[in-house]
């Protein structure tokens, strides 16, 4: 796909997309097989399915993607992930969790085993190659981080490589032992472009001008981004009256007070590290000029929830949703063309811009 523009390696010369990127309805479209298609998406927690004959159905990146799977964990407690979809007539084969010895289609009758074998069909007698392969359901990627399970339709990295950055700094943390607090899980609905979200993100730049609470909270003199292959990382360091990691002597953060480990995983996950737990947010596209964005939160400490820098992530997601919103209604003027990047604060944005540009003109 020829965008018309690049972006300089170099962050010193370098330029931001023009506002058409944000609102051209053909780059979104772009986006689904060149980027997201071949991006980990996180499902849930392993425990989902803790036994043999355990399923989760779900559908990938609802919205944008929508393909419909499932996971199942198969009587020999080994886990699949297969497609949703009857290879008959389309229907969708498990429409809930549950235990099961097999997947039915209710349509027709058509039975598979966990793994995805299809293993009987009534009324079929005298059907020329039948069965062959095209009639199991078709398997898809998907792996495990610590208690997290993921999925891709067709993933350009294996998941431990993507990851792997994420597992050194942060893997002495007993991820184990967090636990998903539904409560707290917030779903907003932002009337801006996916990247515009995540280009927010990535960048401390705002936080003295748009978060006063967290810029109490954190040491923006402090405040680094630091870069790896599949993503970034910004490091909070906290001031002196918030409550902080106790890093062990074997991090190479020992001894510093961190406040928050920010974590941004290309395209669209976050894993948002604070002394109570973890914050893991997804960002889902549902049209050039809308966003889903879910907080799923796996607590690890509740009392020291208050006090930390993550104890108000909904006043902060509100304030970046409304300086959100109106970035992309300034991206409509005719009078907008490029802007350019602090190399400073905006090294995670610029990163992320060129990994996209990358993938979207393959």
């Amino acid at each position: 796909m020829n965008l018309g523009f690049d972006i300089d390696a170099d962050i010193r010369k370098a330029s931001t997309p023009p506002g058409s990127f944000y609102t051209d309805p053909a780059i979104f479209e772009a986006s689904k097989e060149k980027v997201f298609a071949r991006s980990w998406q996180f499902v849930t927690e392993a425990d989902t399915l803790r036994s043999p004959g355990h399923v989760h159905p779900f559908t990938l990146l609802e919205g944008l993607l929508d393909e419909p799977l499932v996971f199942t964990r198969d009587k020999a407690d080994k886990l699949h992930c297969v497609s949703n979809v009857c290879t008959h007539r389309a229907n969708i084969v498990c429409e809930g969790d549950g235990n099961v010895n097999s997947l039915r289609c209710r349509y027709h009758g058509r039975r598979f085993g966990l793994d995805g074998k299809m293993t009987f069909m009534p009324e079929f007698d005298g059907v020329e190659g039948f069965p062959s392969e095209h009639d199991n359901l078709a398997a898809c990627s998907h792996g495990q981080w610590r208690k997290f399970l993921f999925a891709s339709l067709q993933p350009s990295h294996p998941l431990d490589e993507v990851l792997k950055d994420v597992q050194e700094r942060v893997g002495w943390l007993p991820i184990e032992e967090f636990r998903y607090d539904p409560n707290r899980r917030r779903e907003y609905l932002v009337k801006g472009h996916w990247a515009l979200y995540v280009d927010n993100y990535l960048e401390g730049f705002h936080i003295p001008y748009v978060h006063s609470s967290l810029n109490e909270a954190l040491d923006y003199g402090d405040y680094e981004t630091q870069l790896f292959q599949h993503g970034n990382l910004q490091l909070g360091v906290g001031s002196s009256d918030v409550r902080c990691f106790d890093i062990p002597a074997s991090s190479p953060d020992h001894g510093q007070q961190i406040a928050a480990y920010y974590y941004w995983i290309y395209p669209n996950l976050m894993l948002n590290f604070y002394p109570w737990g973890l914050s893991i947010n997804v960002v889902r596209p549902l049209g050039p000029a809308l966003t889903k964005v879910t907080f799923i939160p796996f607590v690890w400490h509740e009392s020291l929830i208050e006090g930390s820098a993550g104890e108000e992530l909904d006043r902060v997601e509100r304030e970046d949703e409304e300086v959100v919103e109106l970035v992309q209604k300034g991206l409509k003027s005719r009078l907008y063309h490029r802007g350019r990047y602090s190399p400073e604060r905006e090294k995670g944005t610029h990163q992320f811009h060129q990994m996209l540009i990358k993938d979207l003109s393959k």
